[in-house]
């Protein structure tokens, strides 16, 4: 927290480790992504982007980009609660998410201009299927933008008062958790699809409806109908 939760080389590891297991784990429905103490995430690390490793190691990018795919990947619904400081990685951490509420006064801005990196491609592409044109000139500029911009331009799902946001992420996530966990990882996946290659591919369907089949969700959602229950 008081380097404004900027990632380190093994934050990046434990991230990664972190997504792989709660991916797995039967126990857990939705994640939410949030900053320890006033700020969201001011980025990497700057002072570890060009450290020594020893030889063989993945570098820093490796890490972070191998954390920031499995994370983006998860197959439940993520949640990021964006306070403070949304820059650079963080901001790529926020738009891996689902789902992005945001308190009012956060700042967002998509640095690398500034830093002389070309920006990673799988972060690119996540950032230019979510806002469109509009991440033409964060990647340009280097800017930063309020709260209001990012929900103008579809950074933010919802803006919220400081003392509205645990309420709102406690009714969202009471909500996914009783809505089918099934679908959820299917429509994740098949949206992903259409994003990248403009269709659902037959094969995935195949797969998403043997899934369903076997599953024995829709017995239990219409089950769940007829008793009006969740």
């Amino acid at each position: 927290p008081a380097k404004r939760n900027a990632v380190t080389y093994d934050m990046w590891v434990a991230l990664g480790d972190a997504s792989s297991r709660l991916a797995g784990d039967p126990s857990v429905r939705v994640v939410v992504l949030r900053g320890a103490g006033e700020h969201f995430c001011a980025g990497a690390d700057i002072t570890e982007l060009l450290a020594d490793r020893p030889a063989g190691a993945p570098s820093f990018m490796d890490v972070n980009m191998a954390a920031e795919h499995l994370l983006a990947t998860l197959p439940k619904p993520t949640v990021a609660v964006v306070q403070g400081d949304c820059i650079g990685g963080g901001c790529a951490l926020a738009i891996d998410c689902d789902l992005r509420l945001v308190v009012d006064g956060a700042r967002f801005g998509i640095t690398p201009a500034k830093l002389g990196i070309v920006y990673p491609p799988p972060s690119l592409e996540r950032s230019v299927r979510l806002l469109g044109p509009a991440a033409k000139r964060l990647l340009f500029t280097g800017d930063l933008i309020d709260a209001a911009e990012a929900l103008r331009i579809g950074l933010a799902d919802e803006l919220l008062a400081a003392d509205q946001v645990e309420e709102r992420l406690d009714e969202l996530c009471a909500t996914l958790v009783q809505r089918s966990l099934l679908t959820q990882a299917a429509t994740k996946e098949m949206i992903a699809a259409v994003t990248e290659h403009g269709v659902v591919s037959a094969d995935l369907a195949d797969a998403w409806a043997r899934e369903a089949t076997m599953s024995g969700e829709m017995a239990e959602g219409v089950a769940a109908f007829r008793e009006r229950r969740a």
